[in-house]
């Protein structure tokens, strides 16, 4: 795993973004297959596209309230 991963992941825990959101970054980052339709959620869906993109600039829009 390359440092841009850790960081990234510190980067988001530390600023409360949601867990599905974070989990879906980084199974878009280690391009892991999608999971089932039924679990999918829109914060996920965003995490694992900018994961997949290696984006890392998005997820405050995904910071819980």
């Amino acid at each position: 795993m390359d440092e841009f991963y850790y960081e990234s992941i510190d980067k988001m825990e530390k600023a409360g973004v949601r867990r599905d959101y974070i989990v879906g970054w980084a199974s878009g980052y280690l391009e892991n297959p999608r999971i089932e339709q039924q679990r999918v959620t829109d914060s996920w869906e965003a995490g694992y596209s900018d994961g997949k993109e290696k984006n890392d600039a998005n997820f405050s829009a995904w910071a819980q309230q």
